[in-house]
């Protein structure tokens, strides 16, 4: 196999697992339009990049942070939009949900949404982020409690 071969075939196969997760994590961030944008340009990043990104001891994490810079500079302190919840599910989701979510400072935001809505765990996040796992733990029960807050749900 000729280098440019491998090269493309470790990017395949990171993608595969790699794609889906950034998405993920970057919607949770920006909202579900810029993040998927983000999420693209992040990707492209990495292809025209892979040289770079392949060597670094956490690639997903490094293309969160191209994608991450790339959404704050797009959404300059705005917050993110998140889909409204279809009639369908109002039994099952609190409306006011998604708004609330979008109220979260980031990083909780971030947390709250990859680990109670995609189900990732606390180490994948911690990963992705960069951070300890008492961090990503703290973010999810902060973020928790103020959703239960703003949604007049408290314990």
């Amino acid at each position: 196999m000729l280098p440019d071969e491998l090269a493309v075939d470790s990017f395949t196969e990171w993608f595969r697992d790699a794609e889906p997760r950034l998405r993920n994590a970057l919607t949770a961030s920006f909202g579900f339009q810029v993040g998927k944008e983000v999420a693209a340009d992040a990707l492209s990043y990495a292809w025209e990049h892979w040289d770079l990104v392949r060597a670094k001891p956490n690639p997903l994490g490094y293309v969160y942070g191209v994608g991450r810079n790339k959404g704050r500079r797009m959404i300059a302190r705005r917050r993110p939009v998140f889909l409204d919840v279809p009639l369908q599910q109002l039994p099952h989701v609190e409306p006011e949900l998604p708004a609330a979510i979008a109220a979260l400072p980031e990083k909780q935001r971030i947390v709250v949404t990859l680990v109670y809505a995609y189900d990732w765990t606390l180490s994948e996040v911690a990963e992705l982020m960069g951070t300890a796992k008492t961090t990503v733990q703290n973010h999810a029960e902060r973020g928790v409690a103020s959703l239960r807050r703003t949604l007049g749900v408290e314990l």
